[in-house]
């Protein structure tokens, strides 16, 4: 199993520590798929910002059930718990 180094919450500081503490008060918690990208907080911004365009924005055709499914969907045939 690959290991990757990332920052824990308790360690995060500025930039970081503003999307962590985005992150949990979106989902509870900071996700792996969010940690993992810790050591280049800009990048995180940027993939976030992009996840929730695509799952949250009203300007798209399908709803946000659609979208869900799709996702899990595509989750499932590559084998991705995520």
């Amino acid at each position: 199993m690959a290991w990757i180094r990332v920052i824990p919450p308790g360690e995060a500081e500025g930039l970081l520590k503003q999307l962590y503490n985005a992150a949990v008060k979106r989902a509870g918690k900071v996700f792996n798929i969010i940690s993992i990208q810790s050591l280049r907080p800009r990048v995180l911004r940027s993939s976030t910002r992009t996840y929730l365009e695509i799952m949250h924005s009203p300007e798209c055709g399908l709803t946000r059930a659609q979208r869900e499914m799709i996702a899990t969907t595509v989750s499932a045939v590559n084998d991705c718990h995520y």
